[in-house]
């Protein structure tokens, strides 16, 4: 078996790893999704609990713990996939969609790491600046995104060991935080009368928390994808689980107590203001946290990028070359992004991420069905990188229909500044679309995907 070597260029990209190039253990799961998640942007998704949903610290806590240890569920689901077939998540959705069908999924997550990659950025330099007033806001931006794009150029072993050390030295900085502001600064008397509980906002809240972790969903096997194939589903799983859901619900619950007490309810901030001399070191690592889990994001992104290229020209066999090429050109697109977006962060962030969850859970849920249930995780790996996808072919119209057939289902039951559905204005406000996707596409796929199956082992015989 392979060992880790962080300070060398991985040489693959999406293909198959061998299983004698497999190295890590499960533990390496818990670190990378519990050290990159303590970081700016999960503060400030907490935030939204107290500064936009209005919710009492109490309330926004419970909201933030539902919310992300059942979005868990289904990130740590897709980690499991990982050791068993050794390719990325977007790869194997060919197995659900077709080699052309995947496309539209593919295209999604690409613009989804995007995102990310400039919320990520915008943040990393808006944090910096609140210590470093001298340089200008979009100098630090840059700088940023440089670093993030360098980890991903040496690829998957480096931004494992980088998760490792960002989970102490996170950990670290995220009880120093806790600890000044509440026992040195102190909170105010009134603490925990702020504001009060809503439906409406507790259940957006609940979807904000869900949507972080199956935001995860479509590339959490890209780092787990190298595990050894023997590497226990069970082990997999809950060392996912757990770094996942843990590593957010602190960061988040810090986040609301910040939007609660913070001049206009800004956590980067609030967090300068009210960590005094510790200030610092704390905006130091949460950004470098920032570029760390940037360069997770762009990596992934890359992936998915060179997966669609992929999908028209079959015969080419991207490399380390291509990966770092590709990784440079999305880095200046997110960069522009975020040079753009950083006046209006917030409000843009919100949009976003809810836009996220009506698209990426009816994809969560063809997948998880077709692996666990359908297939049982048996998959010809080989016909993924074929141009007309072996036995799953360039389309599967059951994925496809039911694909669709989950973003139009939550419509009525949206509730955005955009749109707001009928069944939510009903519910004053109250989104529960994400629910309704997974809890009606997940049987409707299952049903179809087992007929179909029947049906073409019929015409076999």
């Amino acid at each position: 078996m392979a060992t880790e070597s962080p300070g060398k260029v991985e040489q693959h990209t999406i293909y198959q790893i061998p299983l004698d190039q497999r190295h890590g253990t499960w533990r390496d799961l818990f670190t990378i999704w519990f050290g990159s998640n303590i970081m700016m942007l999960t503060i400030i998704t907490g935030s939204l609990a107290t500064a936009v949903f209005k919710l009492d610290f109490m309330s926004a806590c419970l909201s933030i713990i539902v919310g992300n240890m059942v979005g868990a569920i289904f990130m740590a689901l897709h980690s499991a996939q990982g050791p068993q077939l050794g390719v990325p998540q977007m790869v194997q959705t060919r197995g659900q969609f077709g080699t052309i069908g995947a496309v539209l999924v593919v295209a999604i997550v690409i613009i989804m790491y995007v995102g990310f990659l400039a919320s990520n950025i915008v943040l990393g330099g808006q944090s910096l600046h609140t210590i470093a007033g001298s340089i200008s806001e979009h100098e630090l931006i840059v700088f940023i995104a440089a670093v993030s794009v360098i980890a991903t150029i040496f690829g998957h072993d480096l931004i494992h060991a980088y998760a490792r050390f960002l989970t102490w030295a996170s950990g670290a900085a995220l009880v120093v935080a806790f600890g000044w502001i509440v026992l040195v600064h102190g909170l105010p008397g009134n603490f925990m009368s702020m504001n009060s509980f809503s439906t409406a906002g507790f259940f957006s809240m609940v979807s904000v928390g869900a949507l972080w972790q199956i935001a995860y969903a479509p590339y959490v096997s890209d780092y787990s994808r190298y595990m050894p194939h023997d590497t226990g589903a069970k082990h997999a799983f809950w060392a996912s689980y757990w770094g996942c859901s843990l590593g957010s619900i602190f960061p988040m619950v810090l986040g609301a107590m910040l939007g609660l007490v913070a001049a206009n309810g800004d956590p980067v901030a609030g967090l300068t203001a009210f960590t005094g001399m510790a200030a610092i070191p704390i905006v130091i690592i949460f950004s470098v946290g920032i570029a760390g889990t940037n360069a997770m994001n762009l990596y992934c992104g890359v992936l998915s990028t060179i997966t669609l290229i992929h999908t028209f020209i079959p015969s080419w066999k991207a490399g380390a070359r291509a990966r770092a090429v590709t990784a440079i050109i999305i880095t200046l697109v997110g960069l522009a992004i975020a040079l753009f977006a950083a006046g209006n962060f917030l409000a843009n962030y919100t949009n976003f991420i809810l836009l996220l969850l009506y698209v990426l859970v009816p994809w969560t849920a063809i997948n998880l069905v077709d692996f666990y249930l359908v297939r049982h995780g048996d998959y010809d790996v080989n016909a993924f990188f074929t141009a007309e996808g072996g036995v799953y072919g360039r389309f599967n119209k059951a994925a496809i229909f039911c694909y669709i057939l989950g973003i139009l289902i939550q419509l009525p039951f949206v509730s955005t500044e955009l749109y707001t559905g009928p069944i939510a204005k009903a519910l004053d406000g109250v989104d529960l679309s994400w629910i309704v996707g997974l809890c009606v596409i997940s049987p409707i796929y299952y049903v179809i995907a087992k007929r179909h199956g029947a049906n073409r082992l019929a015409a076999a015989e």
